[in-house]
């Protein structure tokens, strides 16, 4: 109808279309109303923040980032915004690396995470697991160490091939050969870390290592990387300057493992109860 408004009247228009002047004037006016105004105001912050999260966040997360520069919005409106915009966040795929030998003969360390309790504060259990990342010059492996508490990666190795050089409170891994081995059993015990593995044929004891596997491998890689160096940089890069300073976690009430951190001491707390180093 507002295409025709300069040949024709508001009244014939409506007559012709059998609607009420009261309706489309109302209809005229939505952009003026204070919701409409604001959802203008909140389509470019919101798109700002998406691209910041390196297209990663859904709308909990931005709602937390809207949340932070002073605008309270419920979930579903940014939902609809993000619809509107054609924002969506890219989907965590499933991931089975086949990385772990525990076809050996080295001691398998208890299966402790079932006797403690959950961590209340950082450096109390750390959980391993090593990797694959795809390249077109072929595979990187990758190892890394994440506190089960605040999530932070707190140590992480790429090489091309399953050394146990990659690994390096309690300390959870699965059973691979590359935990169970004399050379990082030895650097445990000398900074008296107790070691902990998966029970037998059973992956989800180490689910959080998994998850931040298939985490990064989603959020870190769009495409297939052009050389190792290339994945060696982007993981770097992922790591160090989103993942752990900014990335928000739900578990951590959508803080990022930085942030959390900064809620505790500087000291480690122990565990209430801490197992003995056999």
């Amino acid at each position: 109808m507002e295409t025709l408004l300069a040949e024709y009247s508001i009244a014939e228009l409506a007559g012709a279309l059998g609607l009420s002047q009261s309706g489309f004037q109302a209809h005229r006016h939505k952009k003026r109303r204070p919701r409409r105004r604001q959802d203008a105001e909140l389509r470019p912050l919101l798109e700002h923040a998406f691209v910041q999260s390196r297209r990663t966040y859904g709308s909990p997360r931005l709602r937390m980032e809207l949340r932070e520069l002073g605008y309270r919005c419920g979930k579903n409106r940014v939902a609809r915004l993000m619809r509107e915009a054609g924002l969506r966040a890219r989907q965590k795929r499933r991931y089975r690396p086949r990385t772990t030998d525990s076809a050996h003969r080295h001691k398998i360390a208890h299966n402790w995470l079932s006797k403690v309790p959950a961590p209340q504060a950082p450096d109390q259990i750390w959980q391993s697991d090593i990797s694959y990342i795809e390249t077109k010059e072929g595979w990187l492996y990758f190892a890394f160490t994440i506190d089960a508490c605040s999530r932070k990666v707190v140590a992480h190795h790429c090489r091309e091939d399953l050394g146990a050089e990659l690994c390096g409170l309690i300390h959870h891994s699965d059973r691979g050969v590359q935990y169970a081995g004399s050379a990082f059993a030895q650097q445990l015990a000398e900074h008296r870390i107790t070691a902990s593995m998966s029970r037998s044929g059973n992956p989800y004891d180490n689910a959080l290592a998994e998850s931040f596997v298939a985490t990064l491998k989603t959020e870190c890689f769009e495409s297939i990387p052009p050389t190792k160096r290339t994945a060696r940089l982007m993981i770097f890069d992922y790591i160090e300057t989103f993942y752990n300073p900014r990335r928000r976690h739900s578990a951590l009430g959508y803080l990022s493992p930085r942030d959390f951190e900064n809620l505790f001491p500087s000291n480690p707390q122990p565990l209430t109860k801490t197992p003995t180093i056999n």
